[in-house]
């Protein structure tokens, strides 16, 4: 049964959406994921993995940062959105457990910034932007590398902000989804369904955060 909390952070209120390991006692991890800029935590990957990772121990926490709370449509900058992630930290450590901080793009990508310094044991980063679509010399790479926790990237195989060929060797796994675009849409005439695309990335996911646990 999820849950709902809202989080006062000094960017403004943020909200926890609770998707707890089942049975609970068996939770091992927290895994915390907030959204891009361009959306909200309806996003598809975000709900697939929520759907699926509970059932392996693993406390899925959907976090909408506090723009998104207070209804606004653009994202502020990223030192905004570093400070709403910092705000809600003790929320998402308070059960107790070892808490992975993830997100999809814009999410991911604070993250990465925040993950040493936080404590996170891990980061997750779904579509994460190399780079603005086609400013490839714009590359945020540092971002990623500097993360110094354990790292999984899950990136579609057609993604303009970074296809997967792009990202440079470093500390990280990464997991292709083929075709996938940034948000992870397949086209029709693509060799996988979308359902087997969302398959991809919580099997990738699953079997990251059993390596972890062990």
């Amino acid at each position: 049964m999820t849950k709902s909390e809202t989080v006062a952070t000094d960017a403004g209120d943020a909200r926890i959406t609770w998707h707890p390991a089942v049975p609970k006692t068996k939770a091992r991890l927290v895994l915390a994921l907030s959204h891009g800029a361009g959306g909200g935590i309806e996003a598809r990957d975000l709900r697939a993995i929520a759907a699926a990772l509970p059932a392996h121990g693993v406390t899925v926490a959907l976090v909408e940062q506090p723009w998104r709370v207070a209804g606004k449509k653009l994202a502020p900058a990223p030192k905004t959105l570093d400070m709403g992630w910092r705000g809600l930290w003790p929320a998402l450590a308070k059960p107790g457990l070892p808490v992975i901080a993830g997100g999809r793009s814009a999410g991911a990508r604070v993250a990465c910034r925040t993950a040493t310094e936080l404590g996170a044991a891990a980061v997750l980063a779904l579509s994460f932007p190399l780079h603005p679509p086609g400013k490839p010399e714009k590359s945020r790479a540092d971002e990623l590398l500097g993360a110094g926790v354990p790292t999984l990237v899950v990136q579609g195989g057609n993604d303009p902000f970074g296809k997967p060929a792009e990202f440079p060797d470093g500390p990280y796994e990464l997991v292709e989804v083929p075709f996938g675009d940034h948000g992870f849409a397949i086209p029709k005439k693509a060799d996988i369904t979308e359902a087997e695309a969302m398959t991809r990335i919580t099997d990738g996911v699953i079997r990251w955060t059993g390596m972890l646990a062990g």
